[in-house]
């Protein structure tokens, strides 16, 4: 599959962007782990207008990610384009458009999912930002406003003809946030339409290596984005991408797994502080389905969440440790 000249191979499975998820340590690994692209936490274009610390340091990247997307939101189409000259300038392989963040304070205030009710403003900022910028777009969105209100199969089109390079679906809509279960069959009739030429990417409930197969030979999808079940498991990339390739996969070791959560500590403590990254981090370590099989957890897992000093997480992922061991 290929986005604009951007060759991700065959049957590409990206990382979604997700706000207080996507730092710069975890997409890497989630790269080295077999990610055909990653994705910042989405970055405020009023923000980045205004020159905000804590939003221009979104805009930081390693090379070994590559190829890496920016993605931005906003309500404004002035501030919106001035946002995709800003990221550009960061280098990014692909500046992408957040259209389907249903939190009520970005969906709520008519950014991200929010742009599901105004279609013509939608189509006008996409078109401006393309046209402000020479990297390739994308395109990220639900399949509309609400279950009266599914509209992808018709605003697909619109969209390419704005001049993105490629549109991603997760198959729920706004009203929905992230309960139910997506539907692909939308997604699979936009990808069956002759008018779109462009790659649609598909994203809502894939969690198994299993589904992300099932995805690319059920419905179609020129790539697959997985964003929820990579929190404190970057290694479902490397599962994925064996079953994919080669039709079997061999599970991630629980040594290997360990490993890949204490990295992550390090680096979340070496990029910010001891405090605040152990802060950030936590939230990946408290999603983690490596310590479900534990019994009795809920005492140690309360443990974890309340440690605020490295000596302390350590210590009690050394109990997790042992006690899978047992």
């Amino acid at each position: 599959m290929k986005i604009a000249d951007i060759d991700l191979g065959y049957r590409p499975v990206m990382l979604a962007p997700m706000e207080d998820v996507t730092d710069p340590s975890f997409r890497l690994i989630c790269r080295e782990m077999g990610a055909s692209m990653v994705y910042t936490e989405f970055v405020s274009a009023e923000a980045l207008v205004r020159d905000i610390a804590s939003t221009v340091r979104k805009l930081t990247i390693d090379d070994r990610e590559r190829p890496v997307a920016i993605q931005i939101y906003g309500r404004d189409a002035e501030a919106m384009v001035e946002a995709a000259r800003i990221v550009e300038r960061a280098r990014p392989d692909i500046i992408d458009i957040n259209f389907g963040c249903p939190v009520k304070k970005v969906a709520g205030k008519g950014a991200g999912a929010g742009m599901l009710r105004d279609i013509p403003k939608m189509l006008d900022i996409t078109r401006r930002v393309v046209q402000a910028v020479d990297l390739p777009v994308t395109v990220k969105t639900r399949l509309g406003w609400d279950c009266e209100n599914k509209i992808i199969t018709d605003l697909g089109p619109m969209l390419q003809d704005c001049g993105i390079k490629a549109l991603t679906v997760h198959g729920r809509t706004r009203s929905q946030m992230y309960t139910g279960t997506a539907d692909w069959t939308l997604i699979k009739a936009l990808k069956d339409d002759p008018r779109m030429e462009i790659p649609i990417i598909g994203n809502g409930d894939i969690c198994t290596p299993e589904q992300a197969r099932d995805a690319f030979d059920t419905f179609g999808v020129d790539g697959v984005m997985i964003g929820r079940a990579s929190f404190g498991a970057p290694w479902i990339f490397k599962e994925v991408r064996q079953l994919i390739d080669t039709g079997s996969y061999s599970p991630v070791s629980v040594e290997e797994k360990f490993a890949l959560l204490r990295r992550q500590i390090h680096e979340s403590v070496d990029r910010i502080d001891e405090y605040r990254g152990i802060l950030h981090i936590r939230r990946h370590l408290a999603a983690s389905p490596l310590f479900k099989g534990i019994p009795n957890f809920r005492e140690t897992r309360i443990k974890m969440l309340r440690a605020d000093k490295l000596d302390q997480l350590e210590s009690v992922l050394d109990e997790c440790a042992k006690r899978i061991a047992e």
